[in-house]
């Protein structure tokens, strides 16, 4: 399955799906809270975010998936702050505990899982520096979520993106 998260309009990002199978859309959701970083996911509710609304099995759905593709405005080289509030309520997806991965310091897999990322990048001026910083992040989020960064694009207007 893959499963596309993304900060673009409800009606624009499920006519990007329109005739494609076996995708899961998560879109913002301005009622969804935000993570209060009560590691709750990990010690009360081992996997699943002790926040019960849209986002509260996001390290399950991370789990399901083999694809993950993110839409998201390029905030200064990251995420939007929609979509970075998104993937903090996937934590859930890693497990507690510390593991040393390339000489740094990682969590330990909570899956056997193994997800390939691309992202597009959006923006009506993005610069170099952002597009290097951008790929920088994903690198390093990759490597926390024991995945690889297939493509990272990058668009100058959301109306550029499209799913293959």
């Amino acid at each position: 399955m893959r499963l596309v998260i993304c900060d673009l309009p409800q009606e624009q990002a499920k006519k990007l799906l329109e005739g494609k199978k076996d995708i899961e859309l998560i879109t913002c959701d301005e009622h969804a809270g935000t993570c209060i970083g009560c590691f709750g996911c990990w010690l009360l509710t081992p996997g699943r975010c002790v926040i019960r609304d849209s986002y509260g099995d996001m390290g399950a759905k991370l789990a399901a998936c083999s694809q993950l593709l993110i839409i998201s405005r390029c905030s200064y080289g990251g995420f939007s702050p929609s979509i970075k509030a998104i993937l903090d309520r996937s934590i859930p997806y890693l497990h507690p505990d510390f593991r040393i991965k390339e000489g740094e310091m990682h969590h330990k897999m909570r899956y056997k899982n193994s997800i390939k990322i691309q992202v597009c990048f959006y923006g009506d001026a993005i610069t170099k520096q952002e597009k290097k910083t951008a790929h920088g992040l994903l690198l390093a989020n990759s490597l926390n979520l024991g995945a690889e960064l297939e493509k990272v694009e990058f668009f100058s207007s959301m109306e550029g993106v499209g799913i293959q």
